[in-house]
């Protein structure tokens, strides 16, 4: 049996890569993990989800505190955003939380942790630091870049992306913002609520296109009613610089050539996987314009060699990533089948309000040939939301014909929290008679889940056919005040 260098050699120390090298070293594999960049952590920790939701938090105390006169307080005379504290302050979480993403940390873990360029020379060897290393199985977790259309003149102007809108100094007076998916809607009314003039250039004829048409409008009515602006439906021409400032032309959704001009440009048009530099094609990795091809154990066209997070162009969430790591642990080390599933993978957007997913949706459903009955409550009728003043939004249940869950979206106040409960209810195999019958703590958000299972029992319990059976059986006078509401 041929030696090698490492056990397993893991490629990337994002979510993915530092789930299978932490966990493969713990249960006794020599491990080697190689990050490019200079920390560890992906673009989640450094240019991604913690930095985000550090400014959307941010960016949401200071709109309660403009619309404080909702609660019955005075309203402050509330200054203008210094942004610089607002950057050091997404700077520091930051920095907490890279302590538990320290090389220290992996490092008392027994993995031997190199930074650089890692290049496949042959199915088992990199060439790194100009040096060969080898390892019996390797996993590919490089994660994925900012997706830069062809869009003339771009090149030649500056913009941003998720890499380095969250250290800007100063908050832009206005923000062009090319793109409606998570990242760029919860950005234009971070940077709105915080005081930029927010323009958004959608291509497609909605916001959030992954979601149902009716929960993604309320999204978009909310952010314009808090003066984001949204032009859909429109084609990209071409950028140019006026003066200072940049230019972004696009014929709209009637056909008019139109341009907008703003401070600055951010660019939030999806995602590329990054395997360029990687000698994958070299060695006969399958790549596709997705990404790294993998069968269902996260296996490339090499057995030995996995893949794993953004870069195999699938569910782009930290936590897919994680799970992802998590299927290869078991197959690369413990030496154990298992297949990734993603039925009940969960999904939120943060903006306020924020509309979070499991399963399916109506618009999958649709697509799938599904036949689904579905069963909906409102967030006006929860006590706690009208005590919160976050009315706005509703909840949906998706049942096939035979009454299961196909899926739950959530439109409203803490919806990723609220989520949870339904992640342990449907990987948990949890009836939905349990958790209607289940106690939850008044008054919560969380007993708008309660209410929607309600819903679909409340009809049968309450039937003619109960009554009936109940006045027979112990000779029930029936209601005390007539229909028309006389005794």
């Amino acid at each position: 049996m041929a030696r090698f260098d490492y056990d397993i050699g893991v490629i990337g120390g994002g979510a993915a890569g530092l789930t299978v090298a932490s966990g493969a070293s713990q249960l006794g594999a020599k491990t080697l993990l190689v990050e490019k960049e200079g920390l560890l952590g992906g673009d989640c920790l450094h240019f991604g989800c913690v930095p985000s939701k550090t400014l959307i938090k941010t960016a949401g105390v200071y709109q309660m505190m403009k619309e404080a006169g909702r609660y019955g307080l005075p309203t402050p005379n509330v200054g203008p955003v210094d942004f610089s504290l607002v950057a050091g302050r997404i700077r520091q979480v930051v920095e907490q939380i890279q302590q538990h993403d320290s090389v220290e940390r992996f490092v008392g873990l027994g993995v031997q942790v190199s930074f650089g360029q890692a290049v496949f020379t042959d199915a088992h060897t990199i060439s790194l630091a100009g040096r060969p290393v080898t390892a019996g199985k390797w996993l590919v977790a490089t994660g994925s870049s900012p997706a830069i259309p062809l869009l003339e003149g771009l090149a030649d102007v500056p913009y941003l992306t998720n890499r380095d809108i969250f250290s800007l100094t100063t908050l832009p007076q206005s923000l062009i913002i090319l793109g409606a998916g998570a990242i760029a809607v919860e950005m234009a009314q971070a940077f709105c609520r915080l005081g930029a003039k927010v323009t958004v250039l959608q291509r497609g004829e909605q916001i959030l296109s992954k979601e149902d048409l009716d929960m993604a409008e309320i999204v978009r009515k909310s952010l314009v009613e808090e003066g984001v602006i949204f032009h859909l439906g429109c084609k990209l021409l071409r950028v140019g610089l006026t003066g200072q400032d940049k230019e972004v032309f696009f014929s709209d959704s009637h056909g008019l050539d139109r341009s907008v001009v703003g401070a600055q440009i951010l660019v939030a048009l999806g995602r590329s996987a990054n395997i360029d530099g990687l000698g994958l094609e070299d060695i006969g990795i399958a790549c596709s314009s997705r990404g790294i091809e993998v069968d269902t154990r996260l296996r490339t066209s090499h057995k030995h060699i996995y893949a794993a997070g953004d870069v195999i162009g699938g569910y782009q969430f930290t936590h897919a990533a994680g799970y992802e790591g998590g299927v290869v642990l078991t197959n690369a080390i413990l030496g154990l089948p298992r297949k990734v599933d993603y039925s009940w993978m969960p999904w939120c957007t943060y903006t306020s309000p924020e509309l979070a997913s499991i399963g399916l949706n109506e618009k999958r459903a649709k697509a799938a040939g599904i036949d689904y009955r579905l069963w909906t409550e409102q967030f006006a009728a929860n006590d706690r939301a009208n005590a919160e003043a976050e009315t706005v939004g509703f909840i949906k249940l998706l049942l096939d014909r035979k009454s299961r869950p196909l899926g739950v979206q959530i439109l409203g106040p803490h919806a990723g929290d609220l989520l949870a409960e339904w992640v342990a209810v449907l990987n948990g195999g949890v009836k939905l008679s349990t958790l209607a019958g289940a106690i939850h703590p008044y008054p919560t958000l969380a007993e708008i889940n309660k209410r929607v299972v309600g819903n679909i029992y409340s009809p049968k319990l309450f039937s003619d056919t109960v009554r009936k059976a109940l006045k027979l059986i112990f000779r029930y006078q029936g209601r005390a005040v007539a229909s028309g509401g006389k005794p």
